[in-house]
């Protein structure tokens, strides 16, 4: 059985600066933008010459942090702000770098370099490892712009253990200024496998899980993404009539577009937030009503469903927004690593369309939801594929034991499982 690895969980906590503290935020956050947007030239016009040369060099991100100490020199405000803070910048400008060169490598000759910050723009400070301290209920933030403390009270009900990174960002819709504290999951009881499991089949629609004793749980996935995108749809089209910003010509965009823009990023949030709220509350439910201490999972790969046969851009679309299937297994994760169990992610691939009862391979378009086999069977596809995930975990661990006790009580309710496992 796997051992339990350290887990970290990212809480976000709301913080409330003096005008004072604020002041330091904002021009801490200016010397961000600034190294942002000077390494971010750098790397346009060195992007640029390599068009036209046979052997390309592009700058990289250790060239642009070891050049870091002579500019702190050529402009000393750059000293204002804590070293490491620096370096976490240019980390994420050479992130948004390779994501752009992943995109045109991919094909996608739409894709643009990362834009300019504006002064409007709070750039996130991340720091990392170092350069905080959390002691007495608070935490302080290092810097070097004046006398003033950056140190805020953190919540009394949170202990914060090992943390790793702390990050501090600016919500410009509601005005308000936000930690993300990156610290390691103290977990109430230690992992002990008890012999029980749970498997489950993640889908846009519903999640299907089955358990050792052949028991099925279905759960309805909330959608309010199909009442908030018809919304966002009516307002994109209204401000993609509106005189946009052109960061080629400087042109700055309408009031019109203003007003549109802000409604569509509140529409996102709204429905990115409830979406959040329904994943969090059913992670806690699923956790807390099982009595099984390991949860199987497959491994999804939601960046890799828009490319596959059966991808439209309405599937496409609602895997991204109910989604974010991956985001619910890391709450998952967490939260049962909180009370002493554990999730398992495996290969999930064929589970849908490999019959639990012989292992044959059926054609299943998204419009088929029950699989008929030859053998006999006829089942829900995500029941069929939970199942499949549950004898694929215990044939890889090689639980015979385990895989005898689940295919006879599968037995019971109609459904037979051979004696060897199909996916051992």
């Amino acid at each position: 059985m796997k051992r339990q690895k350290l887990l970290y969980d990212v809480a976000k906590v709301k913080i409330h600066p003096t005008s004072d503290q604020e002041h330091v935020l904002w021009q801490l956050s200016n010397q961000c933008r600034l190294l942002y947007n000077f390494a971010l030239a750098e790397r346009n016009l060195n992007y640029q010459e390599n068009q036209t040369r046979s052997k390309k060099q592009y700058i990289s991100y250790v060239q642009q942090a070891n050049a870091l100490p002579e500019l702190k020199k050529k402009y000393p405000n750059y000293t204002w702000v804590y070293s490491k803070v620096l370096q976490t910048t240019l980390k994420r400008l050479d992130s948004n770098f390779r994501s752009f060169f992943s995109l045109r490598k991919n094909g996608d000759t739409d894709a643009q370099p990362p834009g300019f910050k504006s002064r409007r723009n709070f750039c996130t400070m991340q720091y990392n490892q170092s350069g905080f301290k959390i002691a007495n209920g608070q935490i302080t933030l290092s810097h070097f712009y004046n006398d003033v403390a950056l140190t805020f009270d953190l919540p009394d009900d949170q202990q914060f253990v090992n943390v790793k990174q702390v990050d501090i960002f600016y919500d410009d819709l509601k005005n308000v200024f936000y930690l993300a504290i990156d610290h390691e999951i103290q977990p109430t009881q230690p992992y002990v496998d008890n012999n029980q499991y749970q498997a489950w089949d993640l889908g846009i629609t519903k999640h299907v899980g089955v358990n050792s004793a052949g028991k099925f749980i279905e759960v309805a996935n909330a959608r309010p993404d199909k009442y908030w995108n018809p919304k966002t749809d009516a307002v994109t089209s209204r401000r993609d009539h509106c005189r946009k910003p052109d960061r080629k010509t400087n042109q700055q965009p309408s009031r019109k577009w203003l007003r549109y823009n802000t409604a569509k990023r509140t529409m996102e949030r709204k429905r990115s937030n409830q979406i959040k709220d329904f994943q969090h509350k059913l992670a806690n439910k699923l956790i807390a009503n099982t009595k099984a201490t390991t949860i199987i999972v497959g491994d999804l790969s939601v960046k890799q469903m828009p490319n596959s046969k059966q991808a439209n851009r309405g599937l496409n679309r609602a895997t991204q927004n109910t989604g974010y299937l991956g985001r619910f297994i890391g709450f998952l994760t967490y939260k049962a690593a909180r009370v002493g169990k554990m999730v398992i992610k495996i290969d999930e691939q064929y589970t849908t369309k490999t019959c639990c009862g012989c292992g044959a391979i059926h054609d299943m378009p998204l419009s088929k939801r029950v699989m008929e086999c030859e053998c006999g069977i006829s089942i829900d596809r995500d029941r069929n594929s939970a199942i499949n995930i549950m004898t694929r975990f215990l044939s890889q661990n090689a639980m015979w034991t385990g895989y005898r006790q689940f295919a006879g009580n599968l037995r019971q309710t109609g459904l037979g499982l051979p004696e060897v496992p199909v996916h051992s």
